[in-house]
């Protein structure tokens, strides 16, 4: 299983997304390895454009799995914000969350997102 992030997500849903992306975004759907969390699934909505995204994001709550975040999480994604900090490595709160909820619950992470590689390198 994997934990999408919204990076990936965009791509697949979007005509003009990286196929590359696309395609592990398809396949990890097809495979039932697909996953998210609430943070992924609230970007998704805020930023979702014309009846085809909001279709199919409301056909994604029906059918994936969210990984949920629990107190863990987020003292794991406050610690991950220390060692990047630290490092003089500046990262969105958001990745650093999302981040702690795969890590938490043992997946990795689907994106097309630099700060992701950061954070693994920390």
């Amino acid at each position: 299983m994997k934990l999408i992030d919204t990076s990936a997500w965009i791509h697949s849903l979007r005509p003009d997304g990286i196929l590359e992306v696309t395609s592990r975004v398809r396949a990890l759907l097809e495979s039932g390895d697909a996953a998210w969390c609430p943070l992924v699934r609230l970007e998704l909505w805020n930023g979702a454009r014309g009846g085809h995204e909001k279709r199919v994001l409301t056909e994604l709550e029906r059918e994936l799995q969210e990984l949920d975040f629990s107190a863990d999480v987020w003292n794991l994604a406050c610690g991950l914000a220390r060692k990047a900090r630290q490092r003089g490595k500046t990262v969105p709160a958001s990745d650093l969350l999302i981040t702690a909820c795969a890590r938490h619950h043992g997946v990795e992470i689907e994106h097309a997102d630099s700060h992701f590689d950061v954070i693994a390198a920390l």
